[in-house]
This record gives structure tokens, sequence and C-alpha cells, in this order.
């Protein structure tokens, strides 16, 4: 399979999460193909864990940007936002949390 037919078929889906600006994380970002790339590539440019999980992306992906997420998927993107936060602990970072 070629590198273009490859990359036209990746998706992916950026949410921020910031509990004192509402109650549940919010899309920022989706896309497919080459776009899917460059929001992963920003991703780790800013050293942002990426978590992959095709399902999840599929559902998140038919959502609006700036849409928060419905709470039926709560308990799926809490075991992403768990990830992330033990991901930055192994790393040293949010030590806080």
């Amino acid at each position: 399979m070629s590198e273009s037919r490859i990359s036209s078929r990746k998706k992916a889906v950026a949410l921020k999460y910031m509990p004192e600006e509402g109650q549940a994380p919010v899309i920022t970002a989706k896309g497919k193909g080459f776009v899917a790339e460059a929001i992963l590539a920003k991703a780790r440019e800013h050293g942002v864990p990426i978590q992959e999980d095709p399902s999840l992306v599929e559902v998140l992906s038919k959502l609006d940007i700036d849409q928060e997420i419905p709470q039926e998927l709560y308990q799926l993107v809490a075991e992403v936002l768990s990830f992330i936060y033990r991901t930055d602990r192994k790393a040293g970072v949010n030590d806080h949390l």
C-alpha cells in the first residue's frame, strides 16, 4: 500500500480539558490523512502525549470543533486523560497532580 493511501486513511482528534473553563473536554482539532499527520506532528512537537484508539477517534471525529464531548463518552475520554496524567508523572511533568 502506498504512503499516500495509508496517510489518507489515518484520523486524529485533539482534545483540550481545562476543568476551570468547562465541565467536559472539548474537541480542538480533527482531521484525516495529511491533516491528521499534521495534528500528530504538532502534538509531538509540543510534547503532548498521544494515545491511539481508533474506535474512540472514529466517534470523536463525528463531533464539531469546539464541541464538548457528550456525557456518553466521559468514561472513554477519562481513560485517555488518565493515560496522559500517568505519562506526565513518569516524565516528571505536573508532579502536583
